[in-house]
């Protein structure tokens, strides 16, 4: 499994742009999933250009939840591949048209070894890949809350990853068990989870690239 980190509010590269919001391509079981589509669309085309990504490798879009922050990209996305499936949170009525546009309410399984949370109350979904020793927990700005959101993901498996936004989540001491921890985009304390969980606390940021062993 490689995740890259294409849209986030600081780089890893001096040639990719940071702006606020959040995107990141999943490449696993053979597909190349891009997960949420940042604020701007010539920002998310410009870095995924630079990263080598073709907006027409992308075989799936899912959309954690419907703010401007990680939605404003998708149509321009959109005009450059047509024949995407895209995923989105049942409440979020103004998405832009896709060639198959399939709403999720609850836990829906995508593909092997990739899921869906399911909407978590009634705003967020979040994407579960299975790793090894369990699955990999994918999140835009855990708006539905870390806590839901983990156990939600347990009944794919044993949450050993957790990268994306978590918001204003204080709650740390639920983070102890996870193998990797990448906090991105708007969460509050990264600081002080690097703090408690320096062996397994990652640096996100655009360009960042994630590798972990597919279950």
């Amino acid at each position: 499994m490689r995740i890259t980190i294409v849209y986030d509010n600081q780089t890893r590269r001096d040639d990719l742009r940071a702006d606020w919001g959040f995107a990141c391509l999943v490449e696993a079981f053979g597909r190349r999933i891009l997960f949420d589509a940042g604020a701007k669309g010539h920002i998310l085309l410009g870095n995924m250009e630079k990263l080598g990504i073709a907006p027409a490798s992308v075989d799936t879009v899912f959309i954690s939840h419907g703010h401007w922050d990680h939605t404003g990209g998708l149509t321009d996305l959109l005009r450059r591949n047509t024949d995407v499936k895209l995923y989105v949170p049942a409440s979020w009525r103004d998405y832009p048209e896709a060639e198959e546009v399939i709403r999720v309410a609850d836990p829906l399984e995508i593909g092997d070894g990739i899921r869906s949370t399911g909407e978590l109350e009634s705003v967020e979904q979040s994407l579960l890949i299975e790793m090894e020793g369990g699955v990999a927990v994918i999140v835009g700005c855990s708006h539905s809350g870390v806590v839901n959101i983990l156990r939600a993901a347990e009944s794919a498996g044993k949450p050993r990853a957790l990268i994306g936004g978590l918001h204003r989540f204080n709650q740390f001491d639920v983070l102890a068990g996870l193998g990797l921890i990448c906090a991105t985009h708007c969460t509050a304390h990264k600081d002080e989870i690097q703090r408690r969980y320096p062996d397994t606390w990652t640096d996100g940021g655009a360009g960042q690239i994630i590798e972990l062993p597919d279950g």
